[in-house]
């Protein structure tokens, strides 16, 4: 019997939770399980819409929903703390308003 993750490794699911971004770390963690990934922008919107906000510094936490799949990392470009990579494919919303809930106790 596979485990929860193997059976989201691969299929399109959409998540919701924190992203953050800067120079050595793109990260995203789910509300939800409280887990944490890698992100990987292969839309290539996600990191042009977070630098619209124009943070003076970087990994300001913002709510997202989009659409991904997880990847195993590849520990030659992630580091050691994330074994699992989501690659988002599609950017639905993202607000520095992060909703009342499990993101925001």
């Amino acid at each position: 019997m596979q485990n929860t993750e193997e059976k989201k490794t691969g299929k399109t699911r959409i998540i919701k939770g924190l992203y953050s971004y800067g120079p050595e770390i793109k990260s995203f963690t789910d509300c939800e399980e409280g887990r944490e990934y890698w992100v990987a922008d292969s839309a290539g919107t996600l990191e042009l819409a977070y630098s619209k906000f124009n943070f003076e510094k970087p990994y300001e936490p913002v709510y997202i929903e989009a659409e991904c799949h997880a990847i195993k990392s590849d520990s030659l470009v992630v580091s050691a703390d994330f074994d699992s990579t989501l690659v988002v494919t599609r950017l639905m919303k993202i607000t520095q308003a992060i909703p009342d809930g499990p993101c925001n106790p």
